[in-house]
């Protein structure tokens, strides 16, 4: 694994600020009335994923820290495929967008699943 001197360098956090940020662009056009249901929350646990996986990258001296953080932002991850099916259901995102993003974050998932798995690699910590 490459040496990785700054969060923003991590896959992970690449694409879920990537996708946080096509999630704010497309719920813009959300109708007025799911701004608190919908649109605050999809935004909120999106942005979540991102924002966990920096705030882990500053407390990886903790492997127990590193993994529970990163357990946090993977449950953001599914969190926001929930608010897509909400999206899809209520015709504010078509099938084709829907899958798309549903990918992503089912990929988004997957690279923290492995972060976790390979927390030693991150937190310079052998493991007992």
């Amino acid at each position: 694994m490459p040496l990785i001197k700054h969060f923003r360098e991590l896959n992970g956090y690449q694409l879920a600020r990537r996708e946080a940020q096509a999630i704010y662009a497309r719920s813009r056009n959300f109708p007025a009335e799911e701004r608190y249901a919908l649109t605050d929350q999809i935004r909120r646990s999106s942005r979540a994923v991102k924002a966990m996986v920096a705030e882990t990258w500053a407390r990886r001296r903790y492997r127990a820290v590193f993994i529970n953080k990163i357990d946090e932002a993977l449950g953001e991850a599914p969190e926001t495929q929930s608010w897509l099916d909400d999206c899809l259901d209520g015709g504010y995102i078509s099938s084709v967008e829907f899958k798309r993003m549903d990918a992503a974050w089912q990929s988004i998932g997957a690279m923290l699943n492995k972060m976790i798995l390979r927390a030693d690699d991150f937190c310079g910590t052998k493991p007992d």
